[in-house]
């Protein structure tokens, strides 16, 4: 930009008489060259200023600190505990640990798009934040979207995966409802498409089911879904989930699927 504004300085002030003295000395140009050089590119991709707001669900310590998570929040509709410890398979691979994997290689993909992303916790170390909290975050953000990523603890009979999307609570979410149902299409589709991974055989309709007892929904004004990514109880989705192949297939999927619903 720096550069077009000195040419153009150089044509304006070289028609006023046609004096080469008068034109911009060469030296400017160059330093404006310079400062334009210096200048951060802005973002560029398909996702350059959309605003995303992932939360890894549970907490690498929430366990060893009951009475921090077991405490009551909010979520307008009740009081939901602040958060859980998760669930694990057979072997146990933590839930917690699987959703933070899959957050940070969700992240870095959407940041290679433009996207700026806020993850709900810093770490896979440490407690909370509570469900309402989550929620908050990107509320605050005002992010364009919200994802909370999960593992589901169901009967080892139960196989495949959901997404869950927010029911109204009258006079708080109604405006923001359509939004999160779209986003929930938007994410299942591209998720059963870059995954592989079939619709739950257990819970929801074609891998989509709508809940008014999830605080992380319940609190969010902004297009917020949660998504279980498969029954960790479950020996074939259990694999799928340990392995680091399986984690960065669901992360690319979920990408794909913010790139759907914001475009």
């Amino acid at each position: 930009m720096a550069i077009t504004a000195a040419a153009g300085l150089l044509c304006g002030c070289g028609s006023g008489d046609g004096s080469a003295a008068s034109a911009t000395p060469p030296s400017a140009v160059t330093t404006s060259a310079a400062a334009a050089a210096s200048t951060p590119a802005p973002p560029q991709g398909s996702l350059a200023g959309k605003v995303i707001v992932i939360d890894p669900g549970h907490n690498g310590a929430n366990a060893s600190h009951p009475a921090i998570i077991n405490k009551k929040v909010n979520v307008y509709n009740g009081y939901k505990p602040c958060n859980s410890t998760g669930t694990a398979t057979n072997d146990n691979y933590a839930e917690h640990a699987f959703t933070w994997d899959v957050a940070n290689r969700l992240a870095k993909d959407l940041r290679a798009k433009g996207a700026k992303v806020i993850l709900t916790r810093k770490n896979d170390k440490g407690v909370g934040p509570c469900v309402d909290e989550r929620a908050k975050i990107a509320n605050r953000a005002h992010a364009d979207a919200s994802l909370a990523i999960h593992g589901d603890g169901a009967p080892a009979s139960g196989h495949g995966f959901h997404v869950i999307e927010p029911a109204v609570i009258k006079g708080h979410n109604e405006k923001v409802v359509p939004k999160s149902d779209r986003l929930g299409l938007d994410i299942r589709n591209a998720f059963h498409q870059g995954t592989g991974i079939p619709y739950s055989s257990y819970l929801g309709k074609k891998g989509l089911d709508v809940r008014s007892d999830l605080g992380g929904l319940n609190v969010a004004t902004v297009p917020a879904v949660f998504i279980e990514c498969g029954n960790m109880r479950n020996a074939g989705d259990a694999a799928k989930m340990k392995s680091p192949a399986g984690r960065q297939r669901m992360a690319d999927a979920l990408a794909q699927g913010f790139v759907k619903f914001l475009s």
